[in-house]
């Protein structure tokens, strides 16, 4: 199921087979000429006495005992004729001159031969356990067994199976018989269009992973910061630098958030193990640096300008790294060119859908909340609603607005950039067919105005859950003040969430896309990890239009879900090209296709 299966594998591992083969071959080519040329100079040495014989008879009688199969082999190769050249220790005599040669020039000659051959193995040895597509449907695995869900916390150094290693969601609950057409159209899900998980690194990558992942000079530092959605954009990034710069990698650091205070390490959030297996084919990762590094000077460097390009970061640190050895780096959120090679990219998937995964009692916690979501019936994830985003909420808390302030508040709200609050996500799942039973999984914290923000939404579906609803006594007590723990709680629950809505855009809306709670604070961010399971069913609203429909009260509530249903059609967790709208889309929010293949013959039939 691993790499093994992989076509570009099958022909390293025959080259590899071939390669030990010959060397061992020549090697015993090489022994079995030396004895019998030490026979010979033995012979012209000593007198012929019966010592002499003696010694002869033994030298001869070794190779008389039971031969073992690869000597009989080399009895019938074609090495026979130049043995049966060589001259007998019998023939010579003590006068005779010195060896041919000739003869020391074959054995020279199969020992270079046998040592490059076993040179080359530790190049083709190198596995980066690619995962081919048609194995990760075997992911999508019943409820009942769970294998993603059991604790990641082994310490064991076997290498990662990354078609075994991606965190991935529930099943989809199978449509009711009882569902009108209209909701069995909204919990349909997309047409995946044959596109499966594909991170197939390129010869050239793997070759050159024998010595960047043995890298014990240059070690790169990164101090990441933010949300859990930040933190881990940081975290993908950083191994791609350290990638780039052949240099080891440690843990990155987490800084302390200024607003929400939640002082959680790496490894209270990360599984750690994991995190260094899932890897080290790509990238040696430490604990910390090494004590012969930690009195040298580094280079420190704390700003980074956008959409830097490999060559840029070659050309301003490796220089120096090389010299110095330690390079710390901090404040390079989206820093990195989301246009970078095709190998870099799918490292760039690897870190996020493989690599970082949380920790068992997270991951444990996580998945209880989805199961006890999973029985009860379908689930809706919705938005943390805010009351105001445009108008008070911008005039009593500015601090909160990124970018655009010098529009007004209209203007802002007709070109879509202020989230839906809680009537309006409710008028628009209504009208595209959300059943009012249906459960909304309600994820964050509390939003602007509290309860009162959310009347809207609860008048239409009153079967809304938080995740202090659905735990039981005591399992959320000890994470109360740790913002990014109950984000990543979050984020396990809306991984198996059979319908997502993504209320706003920028970075939430962008990538699974998730949502967030408060202007600046990103709750979470699933990275495009919908889509990388299977493009599990994802609304994007079209805010521009629906502003519109909103405020436009001569239409009736039919023509209202018409218009909806039309413009949304495509908004719906279909696959997208990246590379559909520009080139500045991140690959970690749409995966294909750098790390999604398309497989199958409806794809055949579509090419």
């Amino acid at each position: 199921m691993g790499g093994y299966n992989h076509p570009e594998l099958k022909p390293s591992l025959i080259s590899l087979h071939l390669r030990l083969s010959l060397s061992i071959f020549t090697l015993f080519v090489c022994i079995r000429l030396c004895l019998h040329l030490t026979a010979v100079r033995a012979s012209r040495s000593l007198p012929y006495s019966s010592s002499s014989m003696a010694i002869l008879r033994n030298i001869k009688s070794s190779f008389n005992k039971t031969p073992s199969p690869f000597f009989t082999f080399l009895l019938i190769s074609p090495f026979t004729s130049l043995l049966s050249k060589l001259p007998s220790p019998r023939m010579h005599r003590p006068y005779s001159s010195s060896l041919p040669r000739s003869y020391i020039f074959v054995i020279f000659l199969l020992i270079l031969l046998s040592l490059f051959g076993l040179s080359q193995l530790r190049l083709v040895s190198v596995s980066q356990n690619p995962s081919p597509c048609p194995s990760f449907p075997t992911l999508l695995s019943p409820p009942t067994s769970h294998p993603p869900f059991a604790s990641p916390s082994s310490k064991n150094h076997e290498p990662v199976v990354l078609s075994r290693s991606a965190t991935v969601p529930l099943p989809v609950h199978p449509v009711s018989g009882n569902a009108t057409a209209e909701e069995a159209e909204f919990w349909a899900q997309p047409d995946g269009e044959g596109y499966r998980p594909c991170l197939d690194f390129t010869t050239q990558y793997r070759k050159a992973s024998a010595k960047i992942s043995k890298e014990k000079q240059k070690f790169l530092v990164v101090v990441v910061a933010g949300g859990l959605n930040q933190q881990k954009k940081e975290i993908v990034d950083a191994v791609v630098i350290a990638r780039i710069l052949e240099a080891a990698l440690i843990v990155p650091v987490l800084e302390v958030d200024q607003v929400w205070k939640d002082e959680s390490e790496f490894s209270e959030i990360f599984d750690v193990d994991h995190f260094k297996r899932t890897l080290q084919a790509d990238v040696r990762v430490l604990s910390s640096l090494p004590s012969t590094h930690l009195s040298s000077k580094r280079i420190i460097n704390g700003h980074l300008p956008d959409n830097v390009s490999p060559l840029w970061i070659r050309t301003k640190f490796l220089t120096k790294l090389n010299r110095v050895g330690v390079l710390i780096l901090r404040g390079m959120f989206s820093k990195l060119s989301k246009n970078l090679p095709l190998d870099l990219q799918k490292l760039r998937c690897k870190v996020a859908f493989h690599a970082l995964r949380f920790t068992g009692p997270i991951q444990e916690l996580g998945d209880k909340f989805a199961r006890r979501m999973w029985i009860r019936d379908h689930t809706l994830l919705s938005i943390s609603v805010l009351r105001r985003m445009c108008g008070k909420t911008r005039e009593s808390q500015p601090q909160l607005l990124t970018g655009r302030l010098n529009m007004t508040d209209t203007n802002r709200r007709l070109a879509g950039l202020c989230p839906l609050n809680a009537l309006q996500v409710a008028r628009l799942i209504k009208a595209l067919g959300a059943p009012r039973t249906a459960q909304v999984y309600r994820a964050g914290g509390e939003p602007f105005g509290g309860a009162l923000a959310l009347q809207g939404l609860v008048r239409e579906f009153p079967n809304i859950v938080t995740k202090e609803m659905l735990a039981r006594e005591g399992e959320l007590i000890p994470y109360m003040n740790r913002s990014t723990v109950m984000a990543a709680l979050d984020y396990i629950v809306s991984l198996s969430s059979d319908v997502f809505l993504a209320s706003h855009g920028g970075n939430m809306g962008s990538a699974i896309q998730c949502f967030k709670w408060s202007m600046r604070k990103m709750i979470f961010s699933c990275l495009g990890h919908r889509a990388y399971v299977g493009h599990r069913k994802l609304l994007k609203p079209n805010k521009r239009g629906m502003i519109r429909l909103f405020e436009n009260t001569s239409i009736s509530e039919a023509e209202f879900r018409s218009i909806t249903k039309k413009m949304h059609r495509r908004y719906q967790g279909q696959p997208e090209k990246r590379t559909d709208k520009g080139s500045s889309r991140d690959v970690i929010a749409y995966p294909v296709p750098e790390c999604m293949c398309r497989h199958g013959i409806r794809s055949l039939l579509r090419s």
